[in-house]
């Protein structure tokens, strides 16, 4: 460790975190495993020191020791996913919802479960005439949307019975799913199928697709969507041109807060 950056320090500084940051930054690729004596020659610990600080981190399951040689654990991994977690969702997003507008030149959103609500946390346009202005804020009943659908999928037990006791499952269009049991059903298949598609049930002449967006413990914590007119493609066509890229854009966002799927697998 630096001696003079040690001596710089003011009285609130706590030496041991720092001898426990020096371990573990100590280990890189070439040393992914390392006996006593290499980790303390590294840090310019005393091997009572470096010991006792390995020994600590192994009953807090970040280091495994086999014989002689200790490694980092996968749980080490969760620190950096605490970093990660802790940046702004929509600052993460936008550089993927740019990039899917610009690719697919329909207008894309980040959305969020409000109450009954979904509300637009950030949206890129592309100019399109249509009886509802979205934009960041805009709020629409999460009974009538694909991504009021895919966050509705992501509450289980008695946070998604809490949404049925309150919510007014207002009919907007000879489309919308005002039947509770009829709601029930589709949730559970946006649940199954990971995604799901609106056809004019929010407005007439408007269609939309929406895929969750996981946080890093695995929970749906938004929903990207993208929407489009009638007129331009069918449903079936949205599916195969679309989608695919709205996952992936997702997948990306998710893998930004921490999620990753075979991490628990």
């Amino acid at each position: 460790m630096n001696k003079e950056r040690t001596e710089d320090r003011n009285g609130d500084f706590i030496q041991s975190i720092e001898r426990c940051m020096a371990v573990i930054s100590s280990y890189t690729h070439q040393s992914a495993a390392s006996t006593l004596s290499e980790v303390a020659k590294r840090t310019g610990l005393s091997k009572p020191t470096a010991r006792r600080i390995l020994l600590t981190l192994e009953q807090l399951g970040y280091v495994k020791q086999t014989e002689s040689l200790f490694g980092l654990t996968p749980k080490m991994l969760e620190l950096g996913y605490a970093y990660q977690s802790s940046q702004s969702l929509t600052q993460i997003a936008q550089a993927q919802l740019e990039q899917l507008t610009d690719l697919l030149n329909e207008s894309t959103s980040l959305v969020a479960l409000d109450g009954t609500d979904v509300i637009y946390i950030n949206r890129v346009h592309r100019h399109r005439i249509t009886s509802i202005t979205l934009a960041a804020g805009t709020r629409l009943p999460a009974h009538a949307t694909s991504s009021g659908h895919v966050l509705l999928a992501g509450l289980t037990g008695r946070a998604l019975e809490r949404y049925f006791e309150t919510a007014t499952l207002k009919p907007l269009t000879d489309r919308t799913i005002s039947d509770p049991d009829q709601l029930r059903q589709r949730i559970d298949e946006v649940r199954a199928r990971g995604w799901d598609a609106v056809d004019q049930e929010l407005e007439i002449g408007r269609r939309s697709l929406a895929v969750p967006v996981f946080d890093q413990h695995g929970n749906v914590t938004a929903a990207l969507s993208l929407s489009t007119g009638t007129a331009g493609k069918s449903l079936e066509t949205m599916r195969e041109d679309f989608l695919p890229h709205l996952l992936n854009a997702a997948k990306q966002i998710s893998n930004a807060l921490g999620y990753y799927h075979n991490k628990s697998t």
